[in-house]
């Protein structure tokens, strides 16, 4: 995956979790939401004065930012997951465990 991938999708994690839309960002930002989209699809690049406005509006560190590591992490317990469920999809029993704890998660 390359860093521009890699970046974007770390944009769109931090916009996500502060509650912002690409439109609400963009505009925070001064740049079209279409700007906006091909920066997180990894397609565009952005400037240094909207890397510097993009670190105020997510109210983020710089190393923050460009922390890669986090969202490899989630991606591999992600996959880890689906290899458990899969390994285990013909046991009733232990899918009736794994239902019963992950409603428990979730409540």
């Amino acid at each position: 995956m390359s860093i521009k991938t890699k970046f974007g999708k770390r944009i769109k994690e931090l916009r996500k979790r502060r509650g912002y839309s690409q439109e609400r960002l963009a505009e925070m930002l001064g740049i079209a939401q279409n700007t906006l989209s091909k920066i997180e699809l990894g397609e565009n690049f952005l400037t240094a004065d909207t890397l510097e406005k993009l670190i105020n509006a997510l109210e983020v560190s710089p190393s923050e930012l460009f922390d890669f590591e986090h969202h490899k992490e989630q991606v591999n317990l992600l996959e880890d997951i689906e290899n458990y469920v899969n390994a285990i999809r013909n046991d009733k029993e232990k899918l009736t465990v794994l239902h019963k704890i992950t409603q428990a998660l979730a409540k």
